[in-house]
């Protein structure tokens, strides 16, 4: 059972496309996609710099589009399932037939926006938490007013809130655990995000969408969701929910997954993989020179189906 997953926001790193615009057709793509949602995506996947590329609103486009291409230079994968970490769950959609490219680099770019407003209200931001009793984990980010925002597995959880409450745990960290201040720009998945529910709840209205023709794992609560509508509203709610990474791969394993790829720029999802899911095969898309491996990868798995 092959998965191919899509990473989310903090995955960019300044100058990550820069290769996979060499690759045919790759520039041309880019630059439609560009000029359809009026953000310059070369630009910032090639020239700009770490804090640019943080900002919500260029971060979430960025992502998708990088996703998309790598996908697209992948080939004919035919996964087994298809999962995404947040802003991922959209570049998912395309690769299990629930959304076309344009709608969903449109409706990322609409989420992007509303969510990147919706963090300028107030000082927010959110923290890696490593290590430590999970249960131990959420009780003491909840005595401090955050919310365990991302639950990732791998003994990760995120916590977001507000810079005070963020600058509380940093002082008052749980037992046996190490605290991370992560490069985003807001706390995403909490209550600070609800007002970007009612923006991409009307983007969401105007969607062509289509039925899973890949089973769709959604960060919701790890569970496999049969229409194309029921992915969209998860879509919708998740900007201003938690982020269920660990049920994700729970589902993975129960369903005898044996390989998984993540696509560009991968790393964080394997790596979340390796720890959770030993014995599984990794491989991320970090430049298309590993494109062969992952080919190599997909075409045994293929054989053995």
């Amino acid at each position: 059972m092959l998965v191919l997953v899509a990473p989310g926001q903090g995955a960019q790193t300044p100058g990550f496309l820069t290769p996979w615009l060499d690759l045919p057709g790759a520039a041309d793509r880019i630059a439609a996609w560009s000029d359809a949602i009026g953000l310059d995506l070369a630009h910032y996947g090639t020239k700009a710099d770490a804090d640019e590329i943080r900002d919500t609103a260029v971060a979430q486009p960025l992502l998708v589009a990088a996703g998309l291409l790598a996908a697209a230079a992948l080939g004919d994968a035919r996964p087994s399932a298809v999962a995404g970490h947040s802003v991922g769950e959209i570049t998912a959609a395309v690769f299990a037939g629930v959304l076309d490219e344009s709608a969903a680099l449109g409706f990322v770019r609409t989420r992007g926006l509303a969510m990147a407003e919706a963090a300028a209200v107030t000082e927010t931001g959110m923290a890696a938490v490593l290590g430590g009793d999970p249960e131990q984990v959420v009780a003491h980010l909840e005595k401090l007013g955050l919310t365990p925002a991302n639950v990732n597995g791998a003994g990760q959880i995120v916590a977001a809130g507000t810079a005070e409450q963020l600058a509380a745990l940093a002082d008052d960290k749980p037992e046996k655990a190490r605290v991370i201040a992560l490069k985003v720009a807001g706390a995403f998945h909490t209550h600070h995000m609800a007002p970007a529910v009612a923006t991409l709840q009307q983007a969401a209205d105007g969607l062509a969408v289509a039925d899973p023709t890949v089973p769709y794992v959604s960060n919701k609560d790890g569970q496999t969701v049969g229409t194309g509508a029921e992915v969209v509203s998860r879509l919708v709610g998740q900007v201003a929910n938690p982020v269920r990474w660990d049920l994700c791969m729970e589902t993975f394993k129960a369903q005898g997954v044996t390989a998984l790829i993540e696509v560009c720029p991968g790393g964080t999802l394997t790596g979340l993989a390796k720890r959770a899911l030993p014995g599984v095969q990794t491989l991320a898309l970090k430049t298309p020179d590993d494109l062969d491996a992952a080919r190599t990868l997909v075409a045994e798995h293929a054989a053995q189906a």
